[in-house]
């Protein structure tokens, strides 16, 4: 799983031409801690076709607050480096799976 940090976020993920999925969690977030099996799985399925990714907002304050995350998890998807999509809060992978793929 890619780890974007305030270091790599434009490089990675706005200067990316294609679809780029970005978690935005923390360590002590519960909700956040039963999304990162389902977005790992996620990765495994669609990662030749989409960029996975997360953002810890604790290690990242700089882009945490660049895209007003204020609750968490938050997953944005981001296309040739704009935000198309935001789903805040845990969702069940198929729902996830199906807002992602639109994209593709």
């Amino acid at each position: 799983m890619r780890e974007f940090t305030d270091n790599n976020f434009v490089e990675e993920v706005e200067n990316y031409d294609g679809i780029a999925v970005v978690d935005f969690w923390a360590s002590w977030c519960g909700p956040c801690k039963m999304l990162a099996p389902i977005f790992e799985e996620l990765d495994s399925e669609l990662g030749d076709k989409i960029k996975f990714g997360k953002v810890n907002v604790d290690d990242n304050p700089s882009i945490s607050n660049k895209y007003k995350i204020a609750s968490i998890p938050t997953l944005l998807v981001f296309k040739n480096g704009n935000v198309v999509d935001t789903l805040v809060g845990f969702r069940p992978k198929q729902e996830l799976k199906v807002v992602i793929e639109k994209y593709v």
